[in-house]
């Protein structure tokens, strides 16, 4: 047995490091080296790949000092968070929990403390885990990912992003730079619900929801789930079928029922597949009714 291959504190193969500051050599260094460079945020779940020799970059790029990339700035049109921003800003900003409960919430149960000091928003996005807590708050959010590239920055719906397990739509030589997130409007309210082996284990089923009021009647909705198919997504037939109806819980449990039907779980480690479709109505039916209540200004 290599113990090397198995369980080590030490990463057990050579590669070059670089400590940048700025998006221009981050660039540079990812047309030039390709697949066989890594970004390193908060490396999080990066170290832990490589000490395990999931995976062995030959060059390893430490964007921690780029500017450009951390923050947390409101703009005309609503929020930016720069990829490089740890989780737990993000959790301690009295901004996003009081403009974006969804994505507060959402950071909140990522890990523990000491993780949420390491790991970013970034970092939670791009890899592109299934089960990401990030991903379906940012999805109800509407939130844009901004891209730099060698043909400079581009952006795309957030539900764009994500390709597969482990896969974002990330072309070679670009980098993931930040998330611009929109104003809420008023008559609006948002929730995440988690459910997980313990507190501080990835979902085994997670729920976002967002809507929007016009009386009584529901203007939009968004409903996104994690860790019931290959990527984070929306369930457009639910958030169709409960727009323009009068908000109760009828027309919510009818929703949540849709949801049931069109998500694609699997059986792993965590929990069956009928458990996560089962659990899915009660999670989705909680999370609409607190973003309802939000919407109310309860």
């Amino acid at each position: 047995m290599n113990i090397n291959k198995v369980d080590t504190h030490i990463i057990p193969f050579r590669f070059e490091y670089y400590s940048i500051e700025s998006l221009e050599e981050a660039v540079k260094l990812l047309r030039k080296y390709g697949s066989e460079a890594s970004i390193l945020a908060g490396g999080t779940d990066l170290l832990v790949n490589m000490k395990k020799r999931i995976t062995e970059p030959k060059h390893l790029i430490n964007i921690k000092k780029i500017a450009e990339l951390n923050g947390i700035v409101e703009t005309p049109k609503g929020v930016r968070i720069g990829a490089a921003t740890k989780l737990r800003s993000i959790e301690k900003s009295e901004m996003i929990r009081k403009s974006f409960p969804v994505l507060y919430e959402a950071v909140k149960l990522i890990g523990s403390i000491q993780v949420r000091n390491m790991a970013t928003i970034g970092g939670n996005i791009c890899n592109a885990s299934p089960a990401a807590d990030s991903a379906p708050a940012l999805l109800v959010l509407d939130a844009k990912a901004e891209i730099m590239g060698q043909s400079g920055l581009r952006s795309i719906p957030l539900s764009e992003f994500f390709i597969g397990p482990g896969k974002t739509a990330l072309r070679q030589g670009e980098l993931l730079t930040g998330l611009s997130i929109p104003g809420l409007p008023e008559s609006s309210g948002s929730s995440f619900l988690k459910i997980g082996r313990t507190s501080m284990d990835i979902a085994t089923i997670n729920v976002a929801t967002f809507l929007r009021l016009r009386g009584e009647v529901v203007e939009d909705c968004r409903i996104a789930l994690g860790a019931v198919a290959p990527t984070p997504i929306r369930i457009l037939r639910a958030e169709a079928n409960l727009k323009g109806k009068m908000i109760n819980q009828d027309a919510i449990w009818e929703a949540a029922n849709i949801v049931s039907e069109d998500i694609k779980p699997i059986t792993d480690i965590r929990a069956t597949a009928e458990y996560r479709k089962n659990v899915s109505k009660i999670l989705t039916r909680d999370a609409l009714t607190v973003a309802w209540e939000r919407a109310l200004g309860r």
